[in-house]
């Protein structure tokens, strides 16, 4: 699958919602996007990971109708795993 022209590679980590109860992907700290801002579109990366594990994706700034942004990525899109939490003994 083609990228989009505006898309960016970026440090992405998973963490988990308690108040929703739902694991999600966001930018690392100290990135051109805030922490706040989630990711959506590759689901094995919250499926088949622990929570914590951070990740080098591509991806595209988009916009709801509503005027929220969010950061969109591929499942066909290059993804890379920069480090996994360590398993407690």
């Amino acid at each position: 699958m083609r990228l989009p022209d505006d898309h960016q590679s970026v440090e992405v980590e998973s963490f988990e919602d308690a108040r929703r109860g739902r694991i999600f992907l966001r930018p690392v700290k100290d990135q051109k996007f805030p922490t706040n801002l989630l990711l959506e579109g590759n689901r094995s990366l919250v499926q088949d990971y622990p929570v914590g594990t951070r990740f080098r994706v591509q991806v595209s700034l988009m916009k709801r109708p509503g005027g929220e942004e969010y950061l969109f990525t591929s499942w066909q899109w290059d993804s890379q795993v920069v480090s996994q939490p360590d398993a407690e003994s």
